[in-house]
């Protein structure tokens, strides 16, 4: 069973990794897809984002990267994926998603949404809480992949 593993991942933090590593265990492949999102003004380019989580998912051989801009579930029915893997962190992302999966549900009845809890350690953990702790000089080595905290050190100027 294919799973499309959709967001902006801008950037890639440690808890989308952990959602990742544990999807590969359910699914035979996980697309990650890089969504477009006209509500978000991305820090890096879709190019940087897809060579940042190829780089930190490197070890899982049945992972995919790729883009799309256009409906999650056109894409799902594009590649033959059966399910849309996301996570969870708190309440508030419960509510959201489950809008979100019941929405997609009326517009393709073949693609099923699975919710994974995020592991413990990273339920506080959003792309934008790293880039304004980053923004500010603040330690971020702990809440992303190597090559990406090294990414938003350029990016950001700090030495």
């Amino acid at each position: 069973m294919i799973a499309i593993y959709p967001g902006s991942f801008d950037p890639i933090t440690l808890g989308h990794l952990d959602i990742i590593e544990r999807g590969v265990i359910l699914f035979e492949k996980v697309i990650v897809t890089i969504m477009y999102n006209p509500s978000k003004k991305p820090l890096f380019s879709v190019e940087k984002r897809i060579e940042q989580i190829t780089e930190c998912t490197q070890h899982l051989p049945t992972v995919e990267v790729d883009s799309y801009t256009g409906l999650t579930v056109d894409y799902a029915k594009l590649r033959n994926a059966q399910v849309l893997l996301r996570g969870l962190r708190v309440l508030s992302d419960f509510e959201k998603e489950l809008q979100m999966a019941h929405t997609n549900k009326t517009l393709a009845q073949e693609v099923q949404t699975v919710f994974l809890a995020t592991s413990k350690e990273y339920s506080f953990l959003s792309s934008s809480t790293v880039k304004e702790i980053a923004q500010f000089g603040g330690s971020i080595s702990h809440l992303v992949p190597e090559n990406v905290y090294q990414d938003l050190l350029h990016y950001y100027n700090i030495n």
